[in-house]
């Protein structure tokens, strides 16, 4: 295979698909969709077997359990993976809304209209789930898509993309408004994030040395996440009931996500009350905890495992764990909070536990990141939590899109102009 010119095949192919996916009524996107989940229920048993496939591979490759796991599909996944399209199905369309209408002086009445990004190429690890995601969101925005995913699960994806392209067919769009590379080779990645001709944004989702390089080589702009060095802030004024369940829920509910805490800061007033509590619970968990000299100090003698308790090194405070390992200091209060959480976020998700309406409205305003919480956990920074359906990714961008990436994230908005003859004097 030539990949330099099958890559060029699929972005014109897409480009194309682009233009009639766009003109689409919601009523077509909706049939495709849910011909599509159709589909992936009634075709489970071949799922099920190209899974199989690269589980195997998977197992002689000697990739880690958790590895294996995610890329897994199971009965009840399938049925999850169906439900996810059919829920984006069930979500309004965003394509074509005219918001903002106002007439100006002159006569006429200016506003902007919602309208798809035009071709989307997204980059992918491990969850076959995500093929099946993808192509609905991109589908129901208007948008064609290329979606490249993981090696580990190229058997998977092309058989889910089987089931993306009955869908498509089955409602009359063109199959090529969705397409999945064939090949495992890296040049394809490479050529799909260099072809601004054919594509308009490029969405990576793996992990961070992944999204450092397409960041670093792609010619097309990109919507990137990069890591999530999630915060919790216990502040002076927090609610007794609520410090020790936001915080579990917050470290210890998944450890493996982008929005899971990886920090935890306590104003000193309220230190000696909570840490040792927040302590005792973590260890539990069975969570290392590694401390600044103040938090160190409280926590060594509250009958925590010392093998759970070590001293913070300076790149802890800027590490994402996605493991059983909390970073803890005690802070002198929301200003040196606010500056630590700056200097060091990943600019994913913070959380404040306050009941003191000043401090908490500071820590909206001051803190820059994508979602800012107060009294809840880092955990709802999720597309299907904040009511968006499926999520492409969580975007730590300032432009654009920020935060969960759902529907709207996948369009943009055009100027249009009402008038009635008026010509500019």
């Amino acid at each position: 295979m030539n990949i330099a010119e099958y890559m060029q095949g699929l972005g014109r192919n897409a480009r194309a698909a682009s233009r009639l996916v766009a003109a689409a009524s919601s009523g077509a996107k909706n049939a495709a969709l849910m011909a599509m989940a159709a589909a992936i229920r009634e075709r489970r048993e071949f799922l099920i077997s190209a899974n199989v496939k690269d589980l195997d591979a998977a197992r002689t490759a000697g990739l880690d359990a958790a590895m294996i796991d995610r890329l897994k599909l199971t009965d009840k996944g399938i049925d999850t993976m169906a439900a996810g399209v059919e829920q984006v199905a069930a979500l309004p369309d965003p394509v074509g809304e005219i918001t903002d209408v106002r007439r100006r002086p002159s006569g006429i009445e200016v506003g902007k209209m919602r309208v798809p990004l035009g071709v989307i190429g997204i980059i992918y690890e491990s969850r076959p789930n995500v093929t099946a995601d993808a192509a609905a969101l991109c589908l129901k925005s208007g948008n064609a898509a290329i979606l490249r995913g993981g090696k580990e699960a190229l058997h998977s994806n092309q058989a889910i993309a089987a089931c993306v392209r009955a869908g498509l067919g089955a409602a009359g769009l063109p199959e090529t408004a969705v397409q999945v590379v064939e090949t495992t080779d890296r040049e394809a990645v490479g050529a799909l994030i260099t072809m601004p001709e054919f594509v308009d944004v490029i969405v990576p989702r793996g992990g961070k040395g992944l999204i450092e390089r397409i960041s670093r080589d792609a010619r097309v702009p990109v919507i990137k996440h990069l890591d999530g060095n999630c915060h919790v802030y216990v502040d002076d004024a927090a609610d007794p009931g609520k410090v020790v369940p936001i915080v579990e829920n917050a470290k210890t509910q998944r450890y493996g996500t982008c929005n899971t805490a990886e920090t935890l800061l306590v104003a000193r007033g309220v230190a000696g009350r909570f840490l040792p509590e927040i302590g005792r619970m973590l260890a539990g968990h069975g969570v290392e905890m590694r401390c600044c000299a103040e938090s160190l100090t409280m926590l060594t003698d509250c009958g925590i495992d010392a093998s759970l308790l070590k001293a913070a090194q300076a790149s802890d405070w800027d590490e994402e764990y996605l493991a059983p390992i909390l970073a803890v200091k005690v802070v002198a209060g929301i200003d040196e909070a606010i500056e630590h959480i700056n200097a060091h976020s990943s600019g994913h998700t913070e959380a404040i536990v306050s009941e003191n309406y000043t401090s908490a409205m500071r820590f909206l305003r001051e803190v820059d990141s994508a979602s800012v919480m107060i009294n809840a956990s880092t955990r709802f920074a999720d597309g299907f939590e904040y009511g968006l359906g499926a999520e492409i990714g969580i975007s730590t961008d300032k432009i654009h899109a920020r935060g969960p990436v759902g529907l709207e994230g996948l369009t943009s908005q055009k100027w249009i102009v009402f008038g009635n003859g008026e010509v500019r004097r």
